[in-house]
């Protein structure tokens, strides 16, 4: 509703609309703050609030530990974006629509992490992804905005659809949609195993993990705030999110553990790699957070009570650190107008701060003591140490990745110090340069906010966030016992951590190197052109379905509808037992004469050749059912038909006045055949539908009451008149509506294409 209200205030607010929207995230953490002690010691704030009660579909919300955890990712950091959007867009005329977005997007990842029913989480996670689209695309003059937006609206919200086909199954087999119920005592039977690789597939595609990973890099065209917030503290997290909740109870269940955990591997390994080819800062940080998000996933994947509390810890200090990261490049491009290091002019006087900021932060996240980052990759190692030989093929993989971690950490640094570190030593003329033109220091407000997250990452370091995170991970996992320490020691995970900033350093050192490597064995084949043929494949797909079922014919349509509609239902009835029996015909000979009405009213009707013919043989057919209902009994019924048909027929020959006697020509014989057996196959369904029904009645009709309502209480002894005007006088009125409006469109149409001939004829 906050952000609605922003949206709707249009351009009054101005820049001090993101000031506004920033109030939403930050009274939620406030409340947060007000609340932490209680749950920290145990306690769970709970509602419910009934939504659909006949569907059983409530509004269940939580606040635990391990919530308080992801609401400080999402309002905490929410609130310093907001800060630094209000500085970084400046009088920006759009800058309303993006404010009221943010606030729209904080809503839903709130909502998200607070639900406790796997269906309001799935809506929370559909309007994340809506919103982020909008937040995209926010340029919606410039074609790559629009194409990445849609790029990630279509792997996010296909990945969606899927996990909820996941939810619907693990739901109805546990009898519960309420997650903490469901995780309480969770199904084992065979369905699940396959419901929860479809949950993961969304898991994945929301936390761009290979192969769906190409929408985030895309997504750096969005403006820095947006990057900041949703691309590495927020939206990006909610797969994390989603598997975290699902580990503990499902890691052993069907192939669950070695999907996330290779999936997750193969994501930090090759966003690892791929971050250490961009020369815009801005990819950098998209694929390092490609690269931390597949740590988190094996992490949190495994299952384990050490693994999840390291999970615990390595979401807060990404969290802190690569939202600073994302707003020092914010920065950097708003005061530079450029993110690549090829053309970055010096960063001299005035510039301390940001510099020192975005040191701290890189180096956090590169895991250098005593930041947060090292606290987080530590407890990570010393997780893993432990296991069986399995643990050990996983550490491998997260020491390796951390390797890649520590070398484009190194280039950011580099970026921000000695940009000709990355890009090469630029020759004696692009020095001049760049050394006139002097980039100019930002303001102190600008770099506050990234700043005071780089505190955090400090403090988080000297002064581990422990019991949050133990008693974040005891939400998760109750096995969890993990306490989080700056020092353990000598220890193997200490030797692991320095051997990972050494070889990483070693790495950087020799990144020519490395470079041409990569450039010789690059694949030839991406993702993101992945995405580019899967999407040209299917609108050329689309197009010859299109071509072949949509050839415009109005007597094709016709044919598909009405053997769909025939086939589909008595495909249904024939696999069950649907036959009630041939229904009673006493006093069949009464219907024989209307029966022959009906049958050659039809049957001549399709054989005429005038118009005027056929409109008569049809009303003949009309006026037979109106002797049916008298044989049966129901004269109002009989005359309301009457009346009808009688004013159906006046309207079919004044429209006909207007076209010619005759039809122009009839259809070959042979194009008969399908008509007929169109036409036969709809009227067996017809039939057969018919008596199942009446058969398959178990309650009393609904008509018996309007029968004996009719007089009292409408006050009209013709049944049907009553039941038109009064019981469902609404009803009647919007098909009323409709005619009025569908005859409205054909005569303007009629009367348009008139003017369009008379005045081809004057023309002509």
């Amino acid at each position: 509703m906050f952000g609605t209200a922003i949206l709707a205030a249009g351009r009054r607010l101005g820049p001090r609309a993101l000031l506004v929207g920033g109030i939403a995230p930050l009274a939620t953490t406030a409340w947060a703050v007000w609340n932490a002690a209680n749950v920290l010691n145990g306690k769970t704030i709970t509602s419910r609030v009934s939504w659909v009660p006949g569907l059983g579909l409530e509004v269940d919300l939580r606040f635990d530990s391990f919530t308080l955890l992801m609401v400080g990712l999402v309002s905490g950091i929410g609130t310093l974006v907001f800060a630094y959007g209000w500085r970084y867009f400046g009088d920006g005329v759009r800058v309303t629509r993006l404010a009221g977005l943010l606030t729209l997007f904080a809503g839903a990842m709130l909502g998200l992490v607070l639900a406790d029913n796997l269906l309001l989480l799935f809506v929370f996670w559909e309007l994340t992804s809506l919103t982020s689209y909008l937040l995209i695309g926010n340029d919606d003059h410039d074609e790559r905005a629009r194409a990445s937006a849609l790029q990630a609206l279509l792997i996010t919200g296909l990945g969606g659809l899927v996990m909820l086909a996941g939810f619907v199954i693990i739901g109805q087999q546990a009898g519960t949609y309420r997650i903490t119920a469901l995780l309480a005592d969770p199904p084992t039977s065979g369905p699940v195993a396959t419901a929860l690789v479809l949950v993961l597939i969304g898991a994945f595609t929301k936390s761009a993990q290979y192969p769906f990973h190409s929408w985030l890099p895309g997504a750096m065209v969005a403006p820095t705030p947006v990057s900041a917030y949703l691309h590495s503290a927020a939206m990006v997290k909610a797969g994390v999110y989603v598997v975290a909740l699902f580990a503990p109870a499902f890691a052993s269940v069907g192939i669950w553990r070695p999907l996330v955990v290779g999936v997750g591997l193969v994501t930090m390994i090759g966003g690892g790699l791929r971050a250490l080819r961009p020369y815009d800062l801005k990819q950098i940080l998209a694929f390092g957070t490609v690269s931390q998000l597949g740590f988190l996933m094996v992490l949190f994947g495994l299952g384990r009570p050490d693994a999840t509390a390291a999970g615990c810890a390595l979401l807060i200090s990404h969290g802190a650190f690569k939202a600073a990261l994302f707003m020092v490049v914010g920065i950097i491009d708003h005061q530079t107008h450029t993110r690549d290091v090829r053309h970055l002019p010096p960063l001299g006087v005035g510039w301390t701060t940001t510099k020192i900021v975005g040191v701290v932060s890189a180096a956090s996240m590169a895991a250098v003591p005593p930041l947060a980052g090292f606290v987080a990759k530590e407890t990570a190692y010393y997780s893993l140490l432990h296991g069986g030989a399995g643990d050990r093929w996983v550490l491998a993989g997260i020491v390796a990745g951390s390797v890649l971690t520590v070398a484009y950490s190194l280039r950011i640094i580099a970026g921000l110090l000695r940009p000709h570190l990355v890009s090469g030593e630029p020759d004696a003329k692009n020095t001049s340069k760049r050394e006139a033109h002097l980039a100019p220091a930002p303001s102190r407000w600008f770099v506050l906010p990234s700043a005071l997250l780089a505190m955090v990452t400090v403090v988080l370091g000297v002064l581990p966030a422990s019991r949050l995170v133990h008693e974040a991970a005891a939400v998760l996992d109750p096995r969890s016992n993990s306490k989080l320490e700056l020092w353990h020691g000598f220890t193997t995970a200490l030797a692991l951590s320095m051997v990972t900033l050494l070889v990483g350093l070693g790495l950087f050192l020799v990144r020519r190197r490395v470079e041409r490597v990569q450039a010789r064995f690059a694949p030839r084949y991406s993702a993101g052109r992945g995405y580019d043929d899967t999407v040209r494949g299917v609108l050329r797909t689309a197009e010859v379905v299109t071509g072949i079922s949509q050839p415009g014919s109005l007597p094709v349509y016709a044919a598909v509808i009405l053997l769909t509609a025939a086939v589909v239902p008595l495909a249904g009835l024939v696999m069950g037992p649907f036959w009630p029996g041939w229904p009673d015909f006493m006093g069949a000979s009464v219907y024989l004469p209307v029966a022959a009405l009906l049958i050659g009213g039809a049957v001549a009707a399709t054989m005429a050749t005038r118009r005027f013919t056929v409109a008569l043989l049809l009303g003949s057919v009309g006026y037979g059912m109106a002797l049916l209902f008298v044989v049966h009994g129901a004269p109002d019924l009989a005359l309301t038909q009457f009346a009808i048909e009688t004013l159906s027929i006046v309207l079919f020959l004044l429209v006909l006045r207007r076209l010619p006697d005759r039809f122009e020509r009839r259809a070959p014989a042979i194009r008969q055949v399908p008509r007929i057996f169109v036409a036969v196959t709809f009227g067996v369904f017809v039939l057969i539908m018919a008596i199942a029904a009446s058969g398959a009645r178990r309650m009393p009709p609904v008509s018996d009451a309007m029968v004996e309502d009719a007089l009292p209480k409408g006050g009209g002894r013709n049944v049907v008149n009553v039941i038109l005007v009064d019981i469902r006088g609404l009803d009647t009125l919007g098909e009323i509506t409709v005619l009025v409006v569908a005859a409205l469109g054909a005569t303007a149409l009629a009367r348009a294409g008139r003017r369009q001939l008379a005045s081809d004829a004057g023309m002509n």
